[in-house]
């Protein structure tokens, strides 16, 4: 029966994303699911959002005030929400039909799991699917290296997002990926192999202008959770810093250079477990596989259409697609898919 389904809110935070909002509201708004509370914070916009949320007055909550970030905004909607199950769909993604229904469908089933997470695509700026979202299995010791949770496509007990007092404001880009690690060290969750939403990827996105910082939040947030740096994210990052590719429209391009770097570069970061990381780095080297792949990846890598290949690199390495610079989009951390060994 209806009365006895719960409540699920969800939580949009935005900042001057007009242009992208309402596909994302309209995607909620949508949902056949028939107890759905849905909040969006803004964070003070000076674009159009506010003409757009007018639109909507009575169908959704939005309230427009100076915050703390993408982090803080979505706090404040939790904080406000009277659901059971919280989610929270950043301004430029989008969820799929049924994604809400089957988010509590299986949640009711499981109720020794604190939330789910499905499949997603990823689609670019005009709404085009570039490829799947590399998820997987739900496997807490693989946080270590990689976050393999699609944000857009997870549905969170309440109790559960309480329990870990909320997201952490003080992060940037990597509050994702540090709300999934908490959780893991209470709770189950549990992947679900059905397709709920779809995550944009574009340019203007603060994964592409501002990789440097967010590999680097990314770096101190496992050395906080785990004292342990892994060679992919190590890797990644020293490829960004010689070449400056995206690693998603422009594939990751492996050379000598980046190798013997990431081995300097993670013996510093690991200073407490040196030989951990140095089998780690050993193992990623091939010097047959760096030449193929430096041959294979030097054709067409610019084009903007990502490869597999890229995709599942960027996916394995990067900070998610938290926002643009002064806009607030996508959340904050997808991560390795499966470690870019040099093979």
């Amino acid at each position: 029966m209806k009365t006895d389904l719960p409540l699920v809110t969800i939580v949009t935070p935005t900042l001057n994303m007009g242009h992208f909002l309402e596909e994302t509201i309209q995607s909620v708004l949508r949902q056949d699911y028939p107890k759905l509370e849905y909040i969006i914070i803004d964070g003070g916009s000076t674009d159009g959002t506010l003409d757009v949320l007018r639109k909507y007055q009575g169908q959704l909550q939005f309230y427009s005030a100076a915050d703390g970030g993408t982090a803080d905004a979505i706090n404040r909607g939790f904080q406000k929400a009277s659901g059971a199950i919280l989610a929270y769909l950043n301004a430029d993604d989008t969820y799929l039909p049924g994604a809400v229904s089957t988010g509590v469908r299986h949640l009711m089933k499981r109720p020794d799991i604190a939330g789910i997470y499905g499949n997603a695509y990823w689609v670019d700026i005009g709404g085009r699917t570039l490829g799947r979202y590399p998820t997987r299995d739900f496997q807490p010791s693989l946080l270590m290296q990689e976050c393999f949770i699609c944000q857009p496509a997870s549905f969170v007990r309440r109790e559960a997002i309480e329990a870990v007092n909320f997201l952490n404001a003080d992060l940037r880009y990597a509050f994702d990926y540090d709300l999934w690690i908490r959780l893991a060290k209470k709770y189950s969750l549990r992947r679900v192999d059905e397709f709920l939403a779809t995550s944009r990827m574009h340019e203007g996105n603060k994964t592409f202008s501002g990789r440097k910082p967010a590999f680097e939040e990314t770096i101190r947030l496992l050395t906080m959770h785990f004292r342990y740096v892994s060679y992919p994210w190590v890797y990644s990052y020293c490829c960004y810093m010689i070449d400056k590719r995206d690693q998603f429209f422009q594939p990751l391009k492996p050379s000598l250079g980046k190798y013997w770097l990431s081995l300097l570069l993670g013996s510093r970061y690991n200073w407490r477990q040196p030989v951990r990381f140095w089998a780690e780095w050993a193992a990623g080297f091939h010097l047959g596989g760096l030449l193929r792949r430096w041959q294979a990846q030097s054709v067409g890598c610019f084009d903007r259409t990502p490869t597999p290949r890229a995709r599942r690199a960027f996916s394995n390495h990067s900070p998610s697609k938290d926002a643009p610079l002064d806009e607030r989009s996508t959340s904050s951390i997808s991560g390795p898919s499966s470690p870019t060994h040099i093979t």
